[in-house]
């Protein structure tokens, strides 16, 4: 399988009818300029001349604002200019994110004739009572509709959701994923909160209004998530806001997070979470004591099972009082397991 190199044009802000509370798009995309075709084209070029593997599937994506709630004309010079690259074979595709009450036929169409192929949708939650806290400014059909649409056309369809907004419970987040689910997305990115500076959501923390999440109370609700999505085949392109040098440690002074559930490497938290639980769960259903266990994985997911900074490994050893032995094996299938019990309780006593 070919790897996959994203081209990333941020287009902060331009076009977005509102200030949803959790968002500052300038801060997240560490760009404070209203992007050009100038800029975008020399964007495009450093990425594909920096590119270590020109065989790889190479994808312009607009990511930031709202793609198509700009004017026609910014969205017709943007994308005249990435579909110049998918012309020239230079470019595989086209990706754009946007709004749910910003996708009709007629944009649409005009999307096909530049021939993207992803559209990805803001979704963040399907309550209306969540979003209209959240001042997002749509509704939850308002969603349903896009999506079908976007299918309709034959786009691939994304969703993003958000996890710890104002008022949102993890039923409600459960609640959304299952939404989601029924609408078909070919991909989905789960983003907790953050809560950034020079948002609405700052003042709330500031005033006692809004509690962010803890790392574990993210972790715990979006490991669920990602095992509803992974059952229906749906591919998690992202968990958790990606690590810049704006979306780092609140405790950095050059960071423009101001609280919540950041981590570095959140998704390989979940991820080894989700391998803690399974280990957990096929031990409790021998009907032995064991004290020494060895898994055996793919490669690929040696270090999740391992868990960040060697965390399943102690919290089984302080826990359960096994002791987990890592073994790789290409051959098993990535996402699965072989497990073996080494020694039981009763092995240790007689030695």
């Amino acid at each position: 399988m070919k790897e996959k190199y994203i081209i990333p044009i941020f287009v902060p802000h331009l076009g977005c009818p509102n200030d949803c509370i959790f968002c500052n798009q300038k801060s997240i995309s560490g760009q404070k300029e209203e992007m050009t075709k100038e800029q975008a084209r020399k964007i495009i070029e450093q990425n594909l001349k920096e590119m270590k593997d020109k065989d790889a599937e190479k994808e312009i994506a607009f990511f930031g604002g709202s793609f198509t709630a700009i004017k026609e004309e910014k969205q017709e010079e943007l994308l005249s200019l990435a579909y110049e690259y998918v012309k020239k074979g230079e470019v595989n595709s086209i990706r754009i994110s946007t709004r749910p009450d910003f996708i009709d036929r007629k944009i649409l169409k005009r999307l096909k004739k530049y021939k993207v192929k992803t559209i990805e949708l803001g979704v963040q939650s399907a309550n209306d009572y969540i979003l209209k806290r959240a001042k997002r400014g749509h509704t939850f059909d308002d969603v349903k509709k896009a999506s079908k649409l976007i299918r309709r056309y034959r786009f691939d369809l994304g969703h993003q959701m958000m996890v710890g907004l104002p008022d949102s419970t993890r039923i409600d987040e459960i609640n959304t994923a299952k939404q989601l689910i029924k609408l078909k997305p070919k991909m989905v990115r789960i983003y907790p909160v953050l809560v950034i500076k020079g948002t609405k959501l700052e003042k709330e923390v500031q005033e006692g209004k809004y509690q962010p999440l803890t790392i574990v109370q993210a972790v715990e609700t979006c490991k669920e998530l990602v095992r509803m999505f992974d059952k229906k085949h749906i591919d998690i392109i992202r968990v958790g806001l990606q690590n810049t040098d704006e979306i780092s440690d609140p405790n950095n002074k050059e960071s423009e997070v101001v609280a919540g559930p950041f981590h570095p490497a959140f998704r390989q938290l979940v991820e080894s979470a989700m391998w803690y639980d399974a280990v957990v769960d096929k031990i409790k259903k021998l009907n032995v004591k064991v004290k020494e266990v060895q898994v055996t994985v793919n490669p690929i997911d040696a270090n999740n099972v391992i868990g960040h900074k060697r965390e399943n490994i102690e919290k089984l050893k302080e826990t359960y009082d096994v002791d987990l032995i890592i073994k790789q094996d290409e051959t098993i299938k990535q996402g699965k397991s072989k497990i073996d019990i080494i020694k039981t309780y009763n092995d240790f006593l007689e030695d």
